[in-house]
């Protein structure tokens, strides 16, 4: 038995979604629950001391009833294992699934990875490189610009992703395949707009949510948790529309900011000391009193499980957009939701980078590429009406935005279902 399993964490979302939506059906909740594919492939490497090592990957096909199945590759070595690595991937190709329908886009989801961390094992660029043509390999009769889209994930680049197309494309007679994998490099058919698209999908979705609220983002104050690319880019495109940043936080510490500041500058110190802690004018304070500050907006973009029900009590704030996978406790959702905060669930808030995605690969299939500002008006439109559709719902059935948002995904991924069939 897998603790936490986060297999059944996702399953568990599912039925409460169909729950919301009155499907009853035992055999077509298992059916929107389960992977429709789980390859697990072992990696031989000739390592550079010639010892050959064993490699464990993953790739877990979920749903493709809107479309190819779309996902990232992450390596990393959970404490779980390799057995409870599987179940992750199973349970974030799941959430894929959902994430690509909310946004109404035509995709499925999709997740992979392999057991290795190389940020703390010693692994060389030319071990990695054979790590990742190996897996490539393994896996490259079931990826395919019409069946499977990979992507980067955690502890993987625009360099992994491009060794994996080399690889594709190899393999299949030299036919260069650049929709096989998105997230790559802008000189190898990229995106523009890929770097900001988490952070700046957040804020079109804080936006929206202000409207909705009847709040003036000219002079809201803002809380960023994370200083990485998502918050800090978030920040940046909600100063844009009048925001103000009056809290952040690192891996060092988190620090009040009274008087405000923009995020450049903050960004500036950080480069040069190695932490926001001891910003001038800042005063260093706790992750909870972080969280709990007084603001409009509360954007966690750093790790998951950082709001429990204990802080949840003492929120102050009015929009929580989750930048971050999984910041809130489930434990926290009724609390928050009797304190009519509106909260923009992870699920929505973060996918502008599947949007992005989205948009590199119709790129790459018709060999025409859009300027920055294109691409982020086109990211805006499936944003934007992702969180109006899920307000809607959740009015409509009097449910919190996560619960509307998964009732809404799994709404459409039915109504392709249905349409379908079963066959053979």
């Amino acid at each position: 038995m897998i603790k936490n399993d986060p297999f059944a964490n996702a399953t568990q979302q599912v039925n409460d979604a169909c729950d919301i939506l009155g499907i009853k059906d035992k055999g077509l909740r298992e059916y929107l629950a389960t992977p429709n594919k789980v390859l697990r492939v072992k990696i031989p490497v000739t390592m550079d001391d010639g010892k050959i090592r064993i490699f464990t990957g993953f790739r877990s096909q979920h749903n493709n009833d809107r479309g190819p199945y779309k996902g990232g590759i992450r390596y990393f070595n959970p404490e779980g294992g390799v057995e409870y690595m599987e179940r992750e991937v199973m349970a974030l190709s799941s959430w894929m699934t959902w994430k690509c329908a909310i946004v109404d886009i035509p995709l499925g989801g999709g997740k992979g990875g392999i057991f290795v961390n190389p940020k703390t094992e010693k692994i060389s660029d030319t071990e990695l490189e054979r790590i990742t043509r190996g897996f490539a390999y393994k896996i490259s009769e079931i990826i395919g610009p019409a069946k499977d889209i990979p992507a980067p994930d955690v502890y993987t680049t625009g360099k992994e992703m491009t060794q994996i197309m080399d690889t594709f494309s190899k393999l299949n007679g030299n036919q260069y395949s650049p929709g096989v994998i998105t997230g790559k490099p802008i000189s190898m058919g990229g995106s523009l707009a890929r770097n900001v698209a988490t952070g700046l999908g957040a804020a079109y979705c804080v936006r929206e949510a202000a409207k909705t609220l009847k709040i003036s983002l000219k002079g809201a104050k803002v809380v960023l948790q994370g200083f990485g690319n998502a918050s800090t880019f978030a920040g940046e495109y909600l100063e844009k529309m009048g925001a103000k940043i009056i809290g952040v936080s690192d891996s060092k510490g988190s620090i009040s900011i009274p008087k405000s500041a923009k995020v450049s500058k903050i960004l500036e110190y950080k480069q040069k000391h190695g932490s926001v802690v001891g910003f001038p004018g800042s005063k260093k304070i706790s992750t909870e009193e972080l969280l709990t500050t007084k603001c409009d907006v509360l954007v966690p973009g750093a790790l998951e499980n950082q709001i429990d029900a204990k802080i949840a009590k003492h929120l102050k704030c009015k929009i929580i957009a989750e930048a971050a996978n999984g910041p809130t406790l489930p434990e926290a959702d009724p609390i928050i939701y009797e304190k009519k905060i509106l909260v923009i669930p992870d699920i929505l808030a973060n996918s502008g980078g599947v949007c992005i995605s989205y948009l590199e690969w119709v790129q790459n299939n018709m060999g025409y590429y859009w300027t920055f500002d294109e691409v982020a008006n086109k990211m805006e439109k499936n944003i934007t009406k992702g969180f109006k559709d899920a307000y809607e719902m959740s009015k409509k059935h009097k449910v919190d935005m996560r619960k509307a948002t998964m009732a809404l995904a799994v709404d459409r991924v039915v109504e392709a279902f249905n349409q379908k069939g079963i066959w053979p």
